[in-house]
């Protein structure tokens, strides 16, 4: 089986994979823990954990550190006592609850509580629970009878775009219904509209970006079908899609209405959409490895990547990209558990080696995170030599790594030569070491919240702890004993955490109002319950938080529970000019007044609150800065292709691999000889004077890559991709565009 790419150009974009995005973040699923069924009865007691544990010892915990703790004042229990709200879902059997806020700043919360069932399958009679709160979670209605009662998929949620639209999708047999039914609302959930669909859903719809009268929606039969009346009417768009998504609406003309196909390129091994890029790997030769091309400009030009070529064993993967740079990940042969990073310049043809042994599970996860409280901030873990997993960070968009200080309140002791952070991951969540993986927000300014322990390098036989930076990954601080769920709330002014518990039951929730230096802990219930998870308005404005659980009825059965603590009343105090401080971003030498907090070519001056400020920043909150140029250096430049910065230096030097060697690159069908000094400039650094590499390129006309007819440039889309299914891609052009994964068959002969 051969999957064709399919790129109509305007209205609708690309094919990402499977699943769209629908979500968009605004949604959190709870599953309540399988009960014993050996026993005849049902309990609310979640079964045994006992995954990776029997035969082993328990973790032990880790260095010692000293955290600041403080006692709430009668008065502060009272008030908090009088602003949560506790509600239970009586007689709801639901294993899932699909929560999801609808809108900005509305209150809405819609809660759908539904259980897993086959695609193909039907439970006559199986309804679902549809509840709506309008003050942010405090209190909750019973809707169900505004979608007559029906069974929502629980694979397909509570779709939710632009506004307060929202889609409901039922499960009804396929055998005897031609098509599938939908609810739409307008008014986020208050009315819902009944629609009866010319096709059955395989996935859940898309919504265009911005326009929510705008859906896209693929059927089990493998058609693309198109509304531009948010699902009143339908026309279907292609036969023989695998996947979509929506891009820019960008109208191009085509005299015969996209009957015409033009063929970019086959052989093609795999694809993705990412940030302002578009790209394939491709076997240019049946017997050669896979290499890279990538096109900035929507697919009109394409040029062969400089990047290693990877055999069939081997893969890439986009770790993060933006309008200007690529993080690419390219593995190493065999099963290594590791590879080389990659740093593209803003074509996506150039790229340098950013990181050796970068840690790329069994399982292509990786720890990749971009601390989006601080601008140029990535964190990740790499698998030495000795086999031990380490920390490193960048603060320069991968230019140079080096590993995460000691925070300053752990003392490691005299016999640990080695000493620093090693923060959990995407690898240690999949392994139920920790519940959440590092937490940061734009809002949010230096403020970074993880899982980690202290020592020479990542332990799993350590207790995991939290810690919290308040510089973008600088410093830190112990600050929470033991795996907790935490959320950030009022634009950082808030924290909030509840200690994870594995077959405990929860009554306890931790605040801190500086920055995790300090907790108080509030008892929010006289009857606890088992821990589902904790919910939080997306965006960081709001000042309450949700705890979801469940605790077993009279009658055994278990009941789904939420209780919302609202800190308005206690914080009440609005912040007004004194609670705020000018912070420089990435300051770290003070003795250098010239060069300190010089990042990517500017230096970062924040308006931010003080950490002994108790106040509300509020939902009118807005990030302040000031910016000013700094002169060139070494740091506001990557290695170029064929050079490499070891861990800790600033200096590039050839790699051993490319030496003696004449440097080429495929740039818009014509193939260039590169000639460097070994430095290429940091993607969007902003540096004036100073330091300036030599550098020059001596063009050779040679015909190579790929080329089709010009267009207009490309969207942000997507988070980590991999690349493993071969493809032939097609470009086509029509009035309202859409990318897609078209499917071919072919017969052997």
């Amino acid at each position: 089986m051969i999957w064709r790419l399919v790129v109509l150009s305007g209205l609708c974009v690309l094919l990402l994979g499977a699943e769209g995005s629908s979500r968009g973040g605004r949604t959190v699923t709870f599953h309540r823990t399988q009960q014993d069924e050996s026993q005849g009865q049902a309990r609310a007691r979640p079964r045994r954990d006992i995954s990776g544990s029997s035969g082993t010892p328990r973790p032990s915990h880790g260095p010692p550190f000293t955290s600041c703790k403080t006692p709430l004042t009668p008065a502060e229990h009272t008030v908090l006592d009088d602003n949560t709200h506790e509600t239970g879902f009586n007689g709801d059997d639901g294993s899932h609850v699909i929560l999801t806020w609808v809108g900005d700043g509305t209150g809405v919360v819609l809660v759908l509580s539904t259980f897993s069932a086959p695609i193909d399958s039907f439970f006559e009679g199986g309804s679902s629970r549809l509840y709506r709160s309008t003050d942010y979670g405090k209190s909750f209605h019973d809707i169900s009878h505004r979608i007559n009662n029906t069974f929502i998929r629980e694979e397909f949620g509570v779709s939710v775009g632009p506004g307060s639209s929202v889609i409901l999708t039922a499960d009804i047999p396929v055998v005897e219904h031609r098509g599938g039914v939908i609810f739409t609302s307008t008014d986020a959930g208050a009315t819902f509209k009944f629609i009866q669909l010319p096709f059955h859903l395989a996935q859940p719809i898309t919504y265009h970006f911005l326009n929510p009268d705008y859906l896209v929606a693929l059927s089990i039969e493998g058609s693309l079908w198109l509304s531009l009346d948010f699902g009143a009417k339908w026309t279907k768009v292609h036969d023989g899609v695998h996947s979509f998504s929506w891009g820019d609406l960008v109208l191009k003309r085509t005299k015969d209405l996209g009957k015409t196909f033009t063929t970019i390129h086959e052989d093609i091994y795999s694809f993705g959409y990412i940030g302002a890029f578009l790209f394939f790997s491709v076997m240019e030769d049946p017997r050669s490895p896979r290499v890279m091309y990538f096109s900035s400009d929507q697919g009109n030009t394409f040029s062969r990547a400089l990047l290693p070529s990877a055999s069939t064993e081997q893969f890439y993967s986009i770790l993060d990209g933006d309008e200007d740079m690529l993080f690419m990940h390219v593995d190493n042969p065999g099963d290594t558990f590791f590879g080389t990073m990659y740093t593209s310049d803003d074509r996506g043809i150039l790229f340098s080696k950013s990181l050796e042994r970068h840690l790329f599970d069994g399982q292509r996860k990786s720890d990749f995170t971009n601390i989006t409280s601080l601008r140029g901030v990535y964190l990740t873990n790499k698998l030495d030599e000795d086999g031990r997993i380490r920390s490193v960070i960048s603060f320069n968009r991968g230019g140079t790594w080096r590993q995460l200080n000691k925070p300053k309140n752990v003392d490691c002791g005299e016999q640990v030569t080695k000493c620093n952070l090693h923060i959990h991951g995407e690898h240690s969540r999949n392994n139920r070491i920790v519940p959440m993986l590092a937490l940061s927000e734009p809002t949010a300014i230096g403020l970074v919240i993880a899982h980690g322990t202290v020592g020479d390098s990542l332990s799993s036989s350590q207790h995991p702890d939290v810690f919290v930076s308040s510089d973008g990954g600088y410093n830190w601080r112990g600050t929470l004993r033991g795996p907790h769920h935490y959320s950030i709330l009022d634009s950082g002014a808030l924290i909030v955490a509840v200690e994870a518990q594995r077959e405990g039951q929860v009554k306890t929730i931790k605040f801190s109002t500086d920055e995790g230096q300090c907790w108080k802990s509030y008892n929010f219930t006289d009857q606890p319950f088992f821990f589902a998870g904790l919910a939080s308005e997306p965006g960081t404005k709001a000042m309450n938080v949700s705890v979801w659980g469940f605790r077993p009825e009279e009658d055994g059965q278990p009941m789904w529970v939420t209780v919302t603590i609202d800190f308005q009343s206690l914080i009440t105090r609005e912040c007004n000019a004194n609670d705020y401080e000018e912070w420089l971003a990435h300051s770290t030498d003070e003795s250098d007044t010239e060069r300190d907090g010089c990042v990517l070519g500017v230096k970062e001056t924040y308006r931010r609150l003080k950490k002994q400020s108790v106040c509300r920043n509020g939902r009118g909150f807005v990030v302040s800065k000031r910016q000013s140029p700094c002169l060139c250096t070494r740091e506001d430049y990557l290695c170029d292709y064929g050079y490499y910065r070891h861990v800790n230096t600033s200096d590039c030097v050839r790699q051993s691999s490319s030496a003696n060697k004449t440097l080429e690159l495929c740039l818009n069908g014509e193939e260039d000889e590169l000639l460097t000094a070994g430095y290429r400039k940091v993607p969007s650094d902003r540096c004036e004077g100073g330091f300036s590499p030599q550098l020059a390129v001596q063009t050779v006309i040679r015909p190579c890559g790929v080329k089709t007819s010009p267009g207009p440039p490309a969207r942000s889309s997507s988070p980590v991709t991999h690349f493993d299914t071969p493809v032939i891609i097609v470009l086509v052009a029509i009035v309202s565009s859409v990318f897609a994964v078209k499917r071919v068959v072919y017969r052997n002969r």
